[in-house]
């Protein structure tokens, strides 16, 4: 980590609790990091939770955040969910193109670009996710799948520099399946991902928050937070308990303090 950004923790809770059962985790969630000043914690709940987290959470240490967003302001999107909408509900974050989006329902570079202008416009913070395939790492694809997803959303990012904002590398064959990135490979991505922003603008370069997001446990997370272009993390199915969730938290806490 680099003290010069401040460490930040997401929790996607994927399609899970979405009804009073979140109440008590994001409690919970929310009674530790009253514990850990100087780090930000954001949970990603099923929309239909944000709401009611809103309200349960309201004036707490914890941020809001959904787990998609739709490009357009308004129209006839059925089942689909706009910023301005993820506003009213009490987000300030929301993650984009997830690779689960990209995977399973057609997000494309150019929409998730799309979609992170989107969320500016709405002054939501983007968490906009990058990362490559099993298969694209087994063939050294990995820096030239970031290359390209990077090109397609850093002019909006670069627009916005100083709006709050995340990316979050995902080595995707690492979601879900219990493998994580060694320390070397999280930094050499992260790196990579910050040198290249680099080259169109410093300042962003300097400010952005690049989050791991690939099977964190808290068996793991104090290697991987502890590597100098590793700004926190973006935890996937350890954020859905809080006895797998709390080590991950103090964990990044405890490097703030070394």
């Amino acid at each position: 980590m680099n003290p010069s950004r401040r460490p930040l923790i997401a929790g996607n809770w994927k399609m899970n609790l979405g009804g009073p059962e979140s109440i008590g985790l994001a409690s919970g969630i929310a009674r530790v990091a009253r514990e850990l000043a100087g780090l930000d914690v954001v949970i990603c709940p099923p929309f239909t939770a944000l709401a009611a987290l809103a309200a349960e959470l309201d004036g707490g240490p914890l941020r809001l955040g959904a787990q998609n967003v739709h490009s357009k302001t308004s129209g006839a999107f059925t089942g689909e969910i706009s910023a301005d909408m993820l506003v009213a509900t009490g987000c300030t974050w929301v993650i984009v193109g997830h690779s689960e989006r990209r995977q399973f329902f057609g997000d494309t570079d150019s929409w998730v670009a799309e979609k992170a202008q989107a969320a500016f416009k709405a002054k939501l913070a983007p968490m906009v996710c990058v990362g490559e395939t099993e298969a694209q790492r087994e063939a050294g694809e990995t820096l030239a799948v970031l290359e390209r997803q990077l090109n397609a959303v850093l002019p909006v990012l670069v627009a916005h520099a100083r709006a709050p904002m995340a990316i979050a590398y995902e080595p995707v064959w690492a979601i879900g399946t219990g493998k994580a990135a060694g320390p070397a490979d999280a930094e050499e991505a992260h790196a990579f991902i910050r040198k290249y922003i680099a080259g169109t603008s410093e300042e962003l370069a300097a400010r952005v928050r690049v989050l791991y997001g690939g099977s964190v446990t808290g068996a793991n997370a104090r290697d991987l937070l502890g590597c100098a272009n590793v700004d926190g993390a973006l935890v996937g199915g350890a954020s859905i308990a809080i006895e797998k969730f709390e080590p991950i938290l103090r964990a990044s806490h405890a490097l703030t303090l070394s």
